[in-house]
């Protein structure tokens, strides 16, 4: 039985990383600070005679005996993120750091869960690991996007200067069960407001394109990563990359949500980018992954979710 540390545990996908490597069998210590998780999410897990929770900042040093870590803590929605950028980018960076740390003291894999946000707004489609990105530094986005940037080079950095086993992952857009509703997401913010037979809020005029992964093949994509050999590292992307528009998807929404909503449209935030779609070749390649879960069968089980959360 491996032993293993998930930051940012009782978030959307720190819950269910824990839940799939409890079914593994495998013993999960669960590191949060609430800052944007939940501990409803893992309300049932405290149960589990394997779990356990330790309520943490992970910008103070935390130290166990670990066989894996996956660093997932930080703010990983323009909402909250934007909330406190110096925090945010503070957790970016020490949130690493730590994690670094503790894999070297223990001997431990560490896994850092980056974000296809350091691609910026891409002048490329689609968007290759090799592909350097195209990110303001000095924008509103910037404490997350440059962020995850630094974590990236301290994880590459430690690897080389300490041969610690390292991976990472970039992360591009997941959705699914147990998303905060005031996540500030678009997926969230859509399901939502046509729940509500609000009108839905489109940013610009719509055309924005965005790939969105259901999170069971996420994490799923994950776990893989964490089990590659030693030498796949990465970067590698995680994602779909079956590409919608704002429009289809808020089309699409109403649709299965079976509600009245109309679409209103407001102004186009700073650095928004207008592309992101994943190149999957590596993924398919070093850990046989794709996305497997059809965008409505997704949607479907998400707006499920918050049904029951509104009933």
């Amino acid at each position: 039985m491996k032993k293993i540390l998930v930051t940012g545990g009782a978030g959307f996908l720190g819950t269910h990383l824990c839940e799939k490597l409890l079914e593994l069998d495998n013993y999960v210590i669960c590191l949060d600070n609430f800052y944007t998780g939940r501990k409803e999410n893992i309300n049932k897990l405290i149960e589990n005679k394997k779990f356990k929770f330790v309520y943490h900042d992970i910008n103070e040093f935390f130290y166990e005996e670990i066989d894996e870590i996956y660093n997932l803590a930080c703010p990983a929605s323009p909402i909250h993120y934007q909330r406190n950028p110096v925090q945010t980018i503070k957790t970016c960076i020490n949130g690493a750091l730590n994690a670094l740390e503790l894999g070297i003291k223990t001997n431990a894999k560490v896994l850092q869960a980056s974000t296809s946000e350091i691609y910026g707004d891409p002048k490329i489609e689609p968007q290759s690991e090799s592909y350097w990105g195209n990110v303001n530094p000095i924008g509103i986005r910037s404490c997350y996007d440059e962020g995850k940037r630094c974590a990236e080079t301290l994880f590459f950095d430690y690897q080389r200067q300490y041969d610690i086993l390292i991976k990472v992952v970039r992360i591009f857009n997941t959705y699914g069960p147990k998303m905060s509703i005031n996540d500030g997401r678009v997926v969230s913010n859509f399901i939502i407001q046509a729940l509500q037979n609000k009108p839905l809020t489109i940013y610009g005029k719509g055309n924005q394109l965005r790939c969105f992964c259901y999170v069971d093949d996420l994490i799923e994509g994950l776990i893989r990563m964490m089990n590659t050999q030693d030498q796949t590292i990465g970067p590698i992307n995680l994602g779909s990359d079956q590409v919608f528009s704002m429009n289809e998807l808020a089309d699409k929404i109403i649709k299965l949500a079976k509600s009245d909503s109309k679409k209103i449209y407001t102004k186009l935030p700073e650095d928004d980018p207008k592309s992101r779609k994943p190149n999957l070749e590596l993924a398919k390649i070093k850990l046989n992954w794709r996305p497997k879960t059809n965008i409505d069968e997704g949607l479907a089980l998400t707006i499920d979710y918050f049904k029951n959360l509104f009933n």
